[in-house]
């Protein structure tokens, strides 16, 4: 699965590529700019493209709006926000095949898609001798490409905060990352990556489900271009060159 994410454009490049107002995401310049290394298990904020003529932040790791909603059976706050973090745990992906038959994204998928920016994107590859060789991959001659994703917003019910979170949308792999990505729990998968002339057409919210399946599909080898990082990537600062430097 995809965990390790690369956005290392300003906000500016990202507001010229999307046609989007930086406006909302002004004051999340200095986490969100030139982020070579945005890890799903650090619930990073990032910037994220919708329908709206902003380019918004949210968190990766979907928290659904009724995650530990408090009902009329019960239960504390602390039991609610609980719930909501155990949920979010195993949501920083969502598998294509599925999307439309589980809960925390059935709702979503028809009305709530989103396009998460990418420069790059890290797997690991699972050597013979058990050890792990991570791959910086990449679209060559594409400087921001779009991944596929689901948002929803939560509100937490200790602040009445409204928390913004997103998922990102896995298909199965190419061959080209299939022979990257060819271990762990859930081998042999790859962000689903949109071309560019289907990036705003997936933000429709006019599709129907047969439109949206036709765009959920593993996107070709052609064009991507792969090399090893850094075995050290996972400690060095998200903001420093050097993560995306070959080995």
């Amino acid at each position: 699965m995809c965990f390790h994410n690369s956005m290392n454009k300003k906000a500016m490049d990202l507001a010229a590529r999307y046609g989007r107002k930086t406006d909302v995401i002004d004051a999340w310049r200095d986490i969100i700019e030139e982020n070579y290394h945005i890890n799903a298990f650090e619930n990073t904020p990032c910037a994220i493209v919708t329908p709206d003529e902003s380019l918004r932040v949210m968190e990766w790791g979907l928290i659904p709006n009724w995650a530990g909603r408090q009902g009329s059976g019960g239960g504390t706050v602390c039991d609610a926000v609980e719930k909501a973090a155990r949920i979010r745990q195993g949501t920083y992906n969502a598998r294509s095949e599925t999307v439309f038959e589980l809960p925390s994204y059935r709702g979503l998928i028809r009305r709530k898609r989103c396009l998460i920016p990418s420069t790059g994107y890290f797997e690991y590859h699972h050597n013979p001798d058990r050890s792990k060789t991570p791959y910086y991959i990449f679209i060559e001659g594409e400087e921001i490409f779009s991944m596929a994703g689901l948002y929803d917003t939560w509100l937490d019910p200790r602040t009445g905060e409204k928390i913004r979170t997103f998922t990102l949308i896995t298909t199965p792999a190419n061959p080209l990352t299939a022979e990257i990505h060819n271990g762990g729990k859930n081998p042999r998968r790859m962000p689903l990556i949109l071309r560019r002339r289907d990036e705003e057409r997936w933000l429709d919210r006019g599709l129907d489900d047969g439109e949206i399946k036709r765009l959920m599909t593993t996107y070709p080898e052609t064009g991507m271009q792969a090399y090893p990082v850094s075995s050290g990537f996972l400690r060095m600062d998200n903001y420093d060159p050097a993560i995306i430097q070959r080995d």
